[in-house]
């Protein structure tokens, strides 16, 4: 036969499958209303493994492994579909439905944000760009900004993330799971680091320098540049700068943001030191109630998953049959459980959709905690 009736067989075969897909998914649809009626989880892994092994057992050898595979994405699909149904009146789901009916239709321009560090602060910058006016209180700490919000001192927290240059704030996301919180919207900011010193301070004269870590590791090149210079780790960029101009030494500097020169009387001996100059870093707005507001486009979770073979492939492959794009997946060890892991997720989903509502319940009931941050906009 030529490639023109080999084709043809091809496309009978899948005119057949497709008949047969749709007749299977109907057939699920009916199941998901008796499980919902008998209040019946939807995943049942000893019926999986039962079909597994059947059609397995009917396949040549060599293609076990691809039916195998073919008939595990067919659960996921078949999952997704009835947690669609049976989602209606899921816990999770009525959350979900009931924040975006109460949540405001403009968000808000004026709000109490806590902050890390002190004025001057890229975390404080980025309040300003979220809210046009921030009543800002600040803290020592990461853990601070979140215990304000969570014990409502505040209604929203600002908290950087990631950044492009240097990765994840991996304090902050150890945090996460130790504190409740919820993201309502989140920013990219461009960071310009500038060294910072008392005025008529040269570079030469410069034997110290302190600033935050993540700022240290992103000047990396012009820090190398300096010879016999010494670098400390201080807790903000702003508060570094702040300990300059506080201090009576001259050949101390701080690397912190522009706006730090002006606002503690400093000059700036460089400017846009970073090692990339398209530095930016991602801040999050939290809050302890769960907002969504119109135009959200970014899901965030937080869960951790059985530890055994292909627990995350299972996982990601949900995504993937709805055709949802996974933009971030970190994971952090769990301190008091050996080789297990928290993983956060951002999709670019919204939850006026059933579907993504009905995934989001289906992993939640899937998972050994789960965590809904939030569906929010990112600008």
């Amino acid at each position: 036969m030529d490639i023109q009736e080999l084709r043809k067989i091809i496309n009978g075969i899948d005119d057949e499958m497709t008949r047969l897909f749709v007749k299977r998914m109907q057939a699920a649809e009916e199941v998901s209303r008796f499980k919902k009626e008998n209040g019946m989880l939807v995943q049942d892994r000893t019926r999986e493994r039962e079909i597994l092994f059947r059609v397995t057992e009917n396949a040549p050898r060599e293609l076990e492994a691809y039916v195998k595979t073919l008939f595990q994405t067919l659960f996921s699909m078949s999952r997704s579909r009835q947690n669609t149904i049976i989602a209606k009146n899921n816990r999770l789901a009525e959350d979900i439905k009931a924040a975006v009916e109460e949540t405001p239709s403009l968000f808000p321009t004026k709000a109490v944000v806590a902050c890390q560090g002190v004025e001057g602060a890229y975390s404080q910058i980025a309040a300003d760009k979220l809210f046009s006016i921030a009543d800002i209180m600040y803290f020592n700490s990461f853990e601070g900004v979140f215990r304000a919000v969570e014990k409502g001192l505040c209604r929203y927290g600002v908290l950087p993330v990631e950044n492009s240059s240097h990765g994840s704030v991996t304090q902050v996301y150890d945090l996460m799971k130790k504190h409740n919180f919820h993201i309502v919207r989140s920013l990219k900011l461009k960071i310009d680091h500038s060294l910072l010193a008392k005025p008529g301070t040269r570079l030469g004269d410069i034997k110290e320098i302190v600033s935050h870590e993540q700022a240290i590791a992103q000047c990396g090149e012009f820090l190398e540049s300096l010879k016999g210079v010494k670098i400390t780790v201080a807790e903000n960029t702003a508060s570094a700068a702040r300990a300059v101009a506080e201090s009576e030494r001259s050949d101390l500097a701080a690397i912190s943001s522009g706006d730090c020169a002006s606002l503690y009387g400093l000059e700036t001996l460089g400017g846009e030191i970073q090692d990339n100059p398209n530095n930016f870093t991602r801040f999050i707005c939290i809050s302890k109630k769960l907002e969504i507001y119109p135009g959200a486009n970014k899901v965030s979770l937080m869960l951790s998953i059985p530890h055994r073979p292909g627990s995350l492939y299972e996982l990601m492959s949900k995504f993937s049959v709805l055709g949802l794009n996974l933009t971030k997946l970190e994971s952090r060890p769990v301190p008091e459980k050996e080789f297990e892991f928290m993983f956060y997720f951002d999709i670019e989903a919204s939850v006026e959709s059933e579907a993504v509502v009905g995934l989001l319940c289906e992993i939640a009931a899937d998972s050994l905690q789960f965590g809904f941050l939030g569906n929010y906009a990112e600008v």
